[in-house]
């Protein structure tokens, strides 16, 4: 093919799944199909809940399979090693669970009497997983089963194996993590209509999941490629000939295409997903090409997205997990613009943020800088949502807002965006001036009763009178110390856009992170520690609880992890703690211990908090250590949840041999996995990192010296604005540490004052 053809292609294919294409950089060698590294099962396994099916960047609709283990337990996010698969299901989170798996079909051989899963479950074998696409057989009907997807509808193509009577099945009351528990999801009701032959339409009410959220609907139309014998509905007796079916309340509903038997017969089916009507799923379904065409374009967009970033070097192996870090950060969250059923805004609406607790801390970071417009688009929905229901998001999904774990994480998101230049002008512009005042009501205003885990900051009223957030609430260390950072958050902005009292007032509170230190605290020789305060102010017993949860003063983490907690400003840290030796052996502690906790995010900036302390060689060991003990290219290589990206973006920049302080213009530099690695950061600018004397056995793992594009860089960090319009950094890498980056530590975090703002 050649290349005019080609690029007519991928415009096709884009335009297909809803994405913009993008232009290739000039003078750029072509390089090798990235596909070809992603495997979608790295960190299916050992709880890293990451999507396994069909689907496009950032797509609605995640088409993929339901499964149970062999001894009746169901998945509460869908994909399993082994077991039986239930359907294949049209909305799915990645990397977290309890929420979705709506819209099941199943095809099913054979007399078929009921659609409960006991008769129509069954056994997989040769499955195959790539991006864009999924296939495996079901050996109890004997059917190939394929699935593809665009943005916005599942196509599946079954291959009936045996000359049984076939039949497509629909279940509207079957989602993930249908127990009933408080996180639990339930099904409220639902209706179907066969339209014709081939053709049955209707919706799913739903609520709950892990967000607790509120009612939300999924609209669908299903669409098969030749009239069935005929269509049957179910409400759980037996089979029926009736064209509609409605249920009231948790009961079942369900509906059968029915086909005569014969071997090699195959069923195309275009299933479109809306959360606003019946006509606009079935708009959605219309919009798809033949099977093949949309596949062909759901790879191309893998293609797009991951294009941006190019590597040579690493191991067959490392390149796997780098591009599968890339394409699991790219699923969530989920595009809804159009799809909204709450209001109509004529900017982008993306749904799914699940949780900003977890993703701003590399997630965003990464995406501001591989797909900027999309990020822009990120932060102009979180300040939509603010501006119709009044609180800007931590968690939201099913367009439901909730739930917040920690602090109010929007506003760092909003100010990474800001200090990297995101959305500051033109038509797409993001609405900062809008975003300050979500930020200061957050941090003004306490959440309604009975909302504190839904929106806003819960024991605001304490954290506003005395500085902390007393024992009588929960989570007060983790809350304390989260919000002084989205305070920092808010003083950024606020500076920046010429709101001196906001900013001098949120600056202030952002040193509240010390009123929870007790610097008598001593745990294993080290002094210094967060501790619970009672509401007089005195000390209560500490916390020595490894991690706690809702309930708890520490939220999934412990005193070792939060008491480092302050990114805004660690040179202050480092004078708590007793000074940068002092620092330093509490560092050694921490790790040598194994206090350190990979498997959360409030962890991740601590292997490279040596860096303020001078030894940023220190840095590497420990990164290098975690980054190959928690991660590998099998089913296993995730250390815990992936948290819709969180986990594989800390790995990509670590890989990269770069990490960001999410919220300031700072990047740490580490150790690179890639003896070169080019970023196209759009606008025909492009940061390329070159590790010069990089031994692939891992040998030469430090930073001996550096240059930026061409000039000695004599500091282990780097500001947003050294590269935002391209740049070169070399790294010359040595087997043994040396002086590098010893003597010019990252300074602490500092609003920019008014007279500086742009």
């Amino acid at each position: 093919m050649n290349l005019r053809a080609r690029a007519a292609l991928l415009a096709m294919a884009l335009t297909l799944v809803g994405a913009a294409p993008l232009q290739p950089a000039p003078d750029q060698p072509a390089p090798s199909d990235p596909l070809d590294e992603v495997d979608p099962r790295i960190g299916t396994d050992w709880w890293g809940y990451g999507f396994v099916g069909a689907t496009v960047p950032f797509a609605m609709v995640k088409l993929g399979p339901d499964m149970e283990s062999f001894d009746g337990v169901a998945s509460k996010y869908g994909y399993l090693r082994s077991g039986r698969v239930l359907g294949f299901s049209h909305t799915h989170l990645s990397g977290a669970a309890g929420k979705y798996g709506n819209i099941r079909v199943m095809p099913v051989s054979g007399d078929l009497e009921t659609l409960e899963s006991a008769a129509t479950a069954s056994p997989r074998m040769r499955e195959t997983v790539r991006a864009g696409y999924y296939a495996t057989t079901l050996t109890r009907p004997q059917v190939r089963a394929e699935l593809i997807a665009t943005a916005r509808a599942g196509l599946h193509r079954y291959t009936f194996e045996s000359n049984a009577s076939a039949h497509v099945t629909l279940r509207l009351d079957r989602v993930l993590n249908q127990r009933g528990g408080k996180e639990d999801q339930r099904f409220l009701g639902g209706e179907l209509k066969a339209i014709s032959a081939h053709e049955i339409d209707g919706l799913g009410r739903y609520a709950g999941g892990w967000n607790m959220g509120d009612e939300y609907r999924v609209y669908f139309a299903l669409i098969a490629d030749r009239d069935a014998v005929s269509v049957r509905t179910w409400t759980g007796g037996a089979m029926a000939g009736a064209p509609r079916a409605k249920v009231e309340g948790d009961h079942p509903i369900g509906a059968s295409l029915d086909y005569a038997g014969r071997a090699g017969q195959v069923v195309n089916v275009k299933v479109g997903i809306s959360f606003v009507s019946v006509e606009q799923a079935r708009r959605n379904a219309g919009a798809s090409g033949s099977f093949d065409t949309v596949r062909a374009a759901a790879e191309d967009a893998w293609r797009a997205a991951l294009a941006p970033v190019e590597v040579k070097g690493g191991t067959a192996a490392e390149r796997r997990q780098f591009y599968t870090a890339l394409y699991h950060t790219m699923l969530m969250p989920s595009d809804h613009t159009g799809e909204n059923p709450k209001w109509r805004s004529s900017g982008p609406h993306y749904d799914d943020y699940y949780t900003l607790w977890d993703t701003f801390r590399t997630s965003g970071p990464l995406l501001t800088l591989i797909a900027p417009t999309r990020q822009r688009d990120l932060v102009r929905s979180l300040v939509d949502i603010y501006r119709h229901e009044g609180r800007l998001p931590d968690g939201r999904s099913g367009e439901s807002t909730g739930r917040t774990q920690g602090g109010s994480n929007a506003e760092v998101m909003i100010a990474d965006a800001y200090v990297k230049g995101l959305g500051l002008a033109g038509p797409d512009r993001i609405d900062y001036k809008t975003a300050l005042e979500g930020m200061v009501k957050d941090a003004t205003i306490p959440p309604p009763p009975g909302m504190e885990e839904k929106v806003g900051r819960g024991g605001l009223q304490d954290y506003l009178a005395k500085g902390y957030i007393s024992s009588d609430y929960p989570r007060a260390g983790s809350r304390t110390v989260e919000y002084a950072y989205d305070d920092f958050a808010r003083a950024t902005l606020a500076c920046a856009l010429g709101e001196a009292g906001i900013g001098r007032a949120a600056l202030a509170q952002s040193g509240n992170w010390a009123n929870l230190w007790d610097p008598n605290l001593k745990q294993e020789g080290i002094s210094g520690f967060l501790r619970p305060r009672r509401p007089d102010g005195s000390w209560a017993e500490p916390y020595l609880v490894k991690r706690g949860t809702w309930p708890d003063f520490l939220y999934e983490g412990d005193i070792w992890t939060y008491s480092l907690y302050a990114p805004q400003d660690v040179p202050g840290l480092i004078a708590k703690a007793g000074g940068r030796e002092a620092f330093i052996a509490r560092l050694n502690t921490l790790f040598d211990h194994l206090h350190f906790d990979m498997t959360n995010e409030p962890g991740f900036l601590i292997p490279m908090l040596y860096h303020w302390a001078g030894r940023p060689d220190l840095s590497v060991q420990h990164l290098i250590d975690y980054r190959e003990k928690g991660f590998f290219d099998g089913r296993g290589g995730l250390p815990a949840n992936d948290d819709s990206g969180a986990m594989s973006s800390w790995l990509a920049f670590q890989m990269l041999g770069f990490y960001p302080v999410a919220g300031q213009d700072l990047y740490l530099i580490g150790s690179p996995v890639f003896t070169r690695s080019r970023i196209d950061l759009g606008n025909g600018h492009a940061l390329t990192i070159v590790a010069e004397g990089l031994d692939p056995d891992g040998t030469t793992p430090y930073v001996g010296a550096a240059q930026l594009d061409g000039r000695p860089l004599d500091r282990a960090w780097l500001r947003h604005a050294e590269i935002a319009k391209g740049a070169t950094l070399t790294l010359q890498m040595s087997a043994q540490p040396t002086l590098w980056g010893r003597s010019d530590p990252p300074p602490a975090g500092k609003p920019c004052s008014p007279a500086e703002a742009p």
